[in-house]
């Protein structure tokens, strides 16, 4: 997906290209404390474990680890907490819905700023089995060795 102007990466999770096959994506705010995006601006998060979580009509982010911010004046935030996640009432409700009927996961894929705001890139996913992998392995290195065998004719 093409970054857009005004957007800076924080974090990606390259792990749930490989682990899933990612179906749709949507963007959504996080609610967050001060200490958490002064860290974010550093640069630290972890976002490979994560997943979103649907509980009492709410989408929660859980399992992203942002580090303690060193020069937080107050008391530091907990680390590894869950997050909301903002979205409109019509979108958490069909995600939802697709996550319960299908069988489906919520993995973010990106973590970034958008216009000064930290913004979360969710998508629909479906685990993959392990001869999926191989087979997306594969045709990958074949991928490679075609292209490195045309660069060398010309």
């Amino acid at each position: 997906m093409a970054r857009e102007a005004g957007e800076k990466l924080i974090t990606e999770n390259r792990r749930a290209r490989h682990e899933y096959q990612l179906l749709e994506r949507v963007e959504a705010g996080l609610a967050l404390a001060g200490s958490e995006v002064k860290s974010l601006r550093q640069g630290h998060a972890i976002l490979q474990r994560a997943y979103a979580d649907a509980r009492n009509g709410e989408l929660w982010l859980v399992g992203l680890h942002i580090p303690a911010y060193e020069q937080a004046s107050v008391a530091p935030h907990d680390p590894d907490r869950d997050r909301k996640l903002l979205l409109h009432r019509r979108q958490i409700d069909q995600l939802s819905a697709k996550v319960a009927e299908r069988g489906l996961t919520l993995v973010p894929t990106r973590l970034y700023f958008k216009n000064g705001r930290v913004k979360v890139e969710l998508a629909l996913a479906r685990g993959k089995e392990r001869r999926d992998k191989r087979r997306d392995i594969a045709e990958r290195e074949t991928k490679r060795r075609i292209e490195r065998t045309l660069k060398s004719r010309r």
